[in-house]
């Protein structure tokens, strides 16, 4: 068979953060910390995947993205190819900042684009959605800033804001790895009456505040009941740390997905704050980050 037109494409896919606290599976963010996905169409069917930041035997990336180009086929009704697959770049596997999304998003985008762009940003959302389970990563992932997202009727749905330029995300990422697996089942199936609306107006607070652009009214609006006091099993600094960022001037701070990264969000005094939670957790990775405000993007 003919492989496409184009023969092949690059797509940049930011890093991001989930679930803000008591905002599961519906609150992210897309951050500046990137992976690059490069695909190659070939003749064939068979897919192959080089890349510095997977290990295929840990991850099985190789199935995850065979049925991420599966379902891109299916659903924009193309003929299915072989194609080489490079992904590379910063954000790290299993801390919580949607290394899957960027694999996932970033094989479809540049299939997307080796087709001739049969699916918009929407479609992009709502295929990756799916692939991942929840919105909550693709969301910010494709259309980048803050985003509050659902499934509404079988079908992903998600609203976008900008962020105030002065927003700084401490980012501190542990040596250890959490299996997303492993965090889920820790969470309960049911929750009180009043842990429930604990977090349910608190969400409320906290998407108001970033779609009017008033960062000050998030402070203490990141107190969860729902998933990080079960995960702190799996990270039992995670307590500590925010409120060492917290104390030296952080608006709040949150488990990033499952984690095991950490994030204080600030708006000044950043290197105070990532000072303070370095303490609180020695031996980390930390970076201070701005939002991504684009969401994937295709660089050639």
């Amino acid at each position: 068979m003919r492989t496409p037109a184009s023969a092949s494409a690059t797509v940049r896919v930011p890093g991001t953060t989930a679930n803000l606290g008591p905002g599961f599976d519906t609150l992210g963010i897309a951050l500046r910390l990137y992976n690059r996905v490069r695909v190659e169409a070939v003749p064939g069917t068979a897919i192959r995947i080089d890349s510095p930041i997977a290990d295929d035997a840990r991850d099985g990336a190789t199935a995850m993205l065979a049925e991420a180009s599966e379902a891109f086929f299916k659903r924009a009704k193309k003929r299915r190819h072989g194609f080489h697959i490079r992904l590379e770049g910063d954000v790290p596997i299993a801390r919580g900042l949607g290394s899957s999304v960027t694999a996932r998003l970033g094989c479809v985008a540049a299939l997307n684009v080796l087709a001739g762009i049969p699916l918009d940003r929407q479609g992009l959302f709502e295929l990756v959605s799916t692939l991942e389970g929840h919105p909550d990563n693709a969301a910010p992932a494709v259309f980048g800033g803050f985003t509050a997202s659902t499934m509404v009727e079988g079908v992903a749905r998600a609203i976008r804001f900008p962020l105030p330029a002065q927003a700084r995300f401490v980012t501190l990422i542990p040596s250890f790895e959490v299996s997303t697996p492993a965090a889920r089942k820790l969470v309960p199936q049911q929750f009180s009456k009043a842990d429930t609306v604990h977090c349910l107006t608190r969400v409320a607070l906290i998407t108001a505040a970033f779609a009017v652009g008033n960062l000050e009214a998030l402070r203490g609006c990141f107190d969860d009941r729902i998933h990080q006091p079960y995960r702190e099993a799996l990270i039992p600094q995670l307590s500590s740390v925010i409120r060492a960022g917290e104390r030296a001037g952080a608006v709040g701070g949150w488990l990033s997905g499952s984690g095991s990264t950490i994030i204080c969000l600030t708006l000044d005094h950043a290197d105070a704050v990532a000072r303070a939670m370095a303490r609180a957790l020695p031996g980390s990775r930390l970076e201070v980050l701005r939002a991504d405000a684009s969401g994937v993007q295709v660089t050639r």
